[in-house]
């Protein structure tokens, strides 16, 4: 995880506050709900330049910072880059 995917993130986990946002912090207890993940989803398609595909919209994906960005780093070396 870089430091651009954990400021990113940070506004979607209301319950984050100054915590550190590493790879195995699970998102759903620093405040991820159902509607925020939709609205990160959006966010990680636009910064990263990715398409995520409905089989990946999974709560596993989005259980932790680790796994969800696993999954950014798949889509951008499957698409041939993506992000910077």
């Amino acid at each position: 995880m870089d430091a651009e995917f954990v400021a990113m993130l940070r506004p979607f986990l209301k319950y984050a506050g100054d915590k550190e946002i590493a790879e195995p912090s699970r998102l759903r207890e620093l405040g991820l709900d159902s509607m925020r993940a939709i609205e990160l989803l959006f966010a990680l398609e636009d910064t990263y330049g990715v398409s995520v595909p409905d089989e990946m919209l999974t709560d596993d994906t989005f259980e932790t910072g680790g796994s969800l960005w696993s999954m950014v780093e798949n889509l951008r070396t499957a698409t041939g880059g993506g992000h910077p």
